[in-house]
């Protein structure tokens, strides 16, 4: 049984990878800001699989909240194995000149800035241990730029860089780093770039089948079920339809 933290976990993505690894006996350690979900999972999680969860309520973006939480984690969950930097958004799908310099700012904050500092809380134990494996959910706009991608495509690539970082970083203290890159995938994620736009955020997926949260999450699992000298740095998921980011077959 490993303990797990999954942070950004009330839905999408996160929600599903907390049942995936629930599913397989697993300790769990469950973030996000919305508590009534974040309960609302716990409760289905320790139900339905009979494991041990925690759940966190705090927003990745407070450096004082992240480091708090961490450092006050009960004996029973403070021994994390597998860390997943899942949290994370897009705002916006504006020309350079038209985005708004607020998104901006939430996305850097977010995506970059978050991971940084869940992951420097975090991996002090990993080190004291000498074992651990950090994952961190990056996406495709992080190897490829396109149109009216750039605040969200320039957070993606910086997240990509830090954790090639991590990886050499931490190769001496025997701690794998792995990066997520998915393609079109139907969550939330699209309403929440759209900020609610139900129209928009439908149309992202007409025409084909794209990935699910369940796919993504089984991805994730597997990189964490290898034997202890094999690491993936990167893998680069999309549905058969979606070859990269600017050829889709709907």
């Amino acid at each position: 049984m490993k303990t797990v933290l999954i942070t950004g976990a009330t839905s999408g993505f996160g929600k599903a990878m907390a049942q995936k690894f629930a599913a397989n006996n697993n300790t769990i350690i469950i973030t996000g800001r919305r508590a009534d979900r974040l309960e609302a999972l716990a409760r289905e999680l320790t139900a339905a699989y009979k494991v041990p969860v925690h759940s966190l309520v705090f927003d990745v973006r407070d450096r004082a909240a992240v480091f708090a939480v961490i450092e006050q984690l009960p004996p029973a969950f403070a021994n994390i194995d597998v860390l997943i930097n899942n949290a994370g958004l897009a705002l916006g799908r504006d020309y350079f000149e038209d985005a708004d310099i607020d998104d901006w700012d939430t996305m850097l904050d977010t995506n970059v800035k978050g991971v940084m500092y869940v992951t420097k809380a975090v991996v002090p134990g990993m080190i004291e241990r000498k074992q651990g494996h950090i994952i961190n959910m990056g996406s495709i706009a992080g190897k490829e730029v396109y149109e009216k991608g750039n605040g969200y495509c320039a957070s993606k690539y910086a997240l990509d860089a830090l954790s090639q970082s991590m990886r050499v970083d931490l190769l001496r203290h025997k701690i794998k780093v792995t990066a997520i890159h998915p393609g079109a995938a139907e969550t939330e994620f699209s309403m929440v770039r759209f900020k609610g736009n139900e129209a928009a955020a439908e149309k992202m997926y007409e025409g084909y089948q794209p990935l699910s949260a369940a796919d993504v999450a089984d991805v994730v699992f597997y990189t964490t079920t290898l034997p202890a000298h094999v690491c993936i740095n990167e893998l680069v998921l999309t549905c058969q339809a979606q070859a990269n980011s600017f050829y889709l077959h709907r």
